[in-house]
């Protein structure tokens, strides 16, 4: 394709997008006259339409919003009314996302005020138009289904040769692009990769490395530290499939992998400012137990440590 004709392509869709968002209403304050945004409506209607059964993993993973944003946008909800956390009676630990007599009133109308919107714009339309418009947006929804590069369900597999290069690689690369740490970030990292791999022990530790359409997109280890103490360390899940619920999965495979070989603590340490793991852990149930601030990696950071009781 010439330069010129990807150029006029790509004005030709971000035209159709500003025209789309206009047309809907997106761009207003609130959504459908409501005090409500469009993410904030669109939860609403999530937990509406699922009842006692969804989690913020779930719906994180649904609506590939990062866990960090999302759990922002829900304490916004809590506090207003709207949305409560309830207790799983199948597992406790799990906390479930309901609608409060509020939150049902609020969504009922947002609910009847889009259909009714809906129901104006098809009215301006002839039948036919109204089918042309319709067969538009299959071919739209299917086309662009169909591009998703990231569309297949992750898959979780141990390490192979190879794996542990990609870990120090996507360390170093990651951390330097989104905290601006130096290079001495990767040496720790590669140190660990080298540690794990001169030690391992199968019987007691892992690596899970996860996978998508091919690609490798995140990982995750588990180490013994004694014979009751396991650590988790070296978490990661690449930019572009944050939101689907892959951090937590991992984090989860950890927790399995560690009460079904009899360890009876898992600790992990962390800093600060890695909000979106720091919310994954908090979810499962680890506890801050201790910080302490340090200079590494070029940057004055809080270190933490966290533990959960198996």
């Amino acid at each position: 394709m010439r330069e010129q004709d990807l150029e006029a392509r790509t004005e030709a869709i971000r035209r159709f997008n500003r025209f789309f968002t206009r047309r809907i209403g997106v761009l207003r304050e609130g959504l459908l006259h409501s005090p409500y945004s469009l993410t904030e409506a669109r939860i609403l209607f999530e937990v509406a339409h699922r009842g006692l059964a969804l989690t913020a993993s779930d719906l994180s993973r649904e609506l590939g919003l990062d866990p960090g944003y999302l759990s922002r946008i829900l304490a916004h909800l809590e506090q207003q009314g709207l949305v409560e956390k309830v207790r799983s009676e199948t597992d406790g630990r799990r906390r479930l996302l309901s609608l409060t007599p509020a939150g049902k009133e609020a969504f009922s109308l947002l609910d009847t005020r889009s259909r009714e919107e809906v129901g104006e714009m098809l009215g301006d339309l002839s039948e036919g138009d109204q089918r042309r418009l319709l067969e538009a947006m299959r071919t739209i929804e299917g086309i662009l289904s169909k591009g998703l590069k990231f569309s297949e369900p992750f898959i979780l597999r141990g390490h192979e040769p190879g794996d542990m290069g990609w870990v120090v690689h996507r360390h170093g690369v990651l951390y330097a692009r989104e905290y601006g740490w130096d290079e001495r970030f990767e040496a720790l990292v590669a140190q660990i990769v080298a540690d794990f791999v001169n030690d391992y022990d199968q019987a007691k530790e892992r690596c899970w490395i996860a996978e998508m359409s091919g690609e490798i997109v995140g990982c995750v280890f588990l180490v013994r530290a004694s014979d009751t103490v396991a650590k988790l360390r070296l978490l990661l899940v690449e930019p572009e499939v944050r939101g689907l619920g892959l951090g937590t999965r991992l984090v989860e495979e950890c927790i399995r992998f560690a009460r079904s070989r009899g360890y009876e603590t898992l600790t992990l340490w962390t800093n600060s400012v890695l909000d979106a793991a720091r919310h994954i852990y908090e979810g499962q149930g680890f506890e801050l137990v201790e910080e302490a601030e340090h200079n590494s990696f070029g940057h004055d950071l809080v270190g933490q440590n966290w533990e959960l009781a198996l």
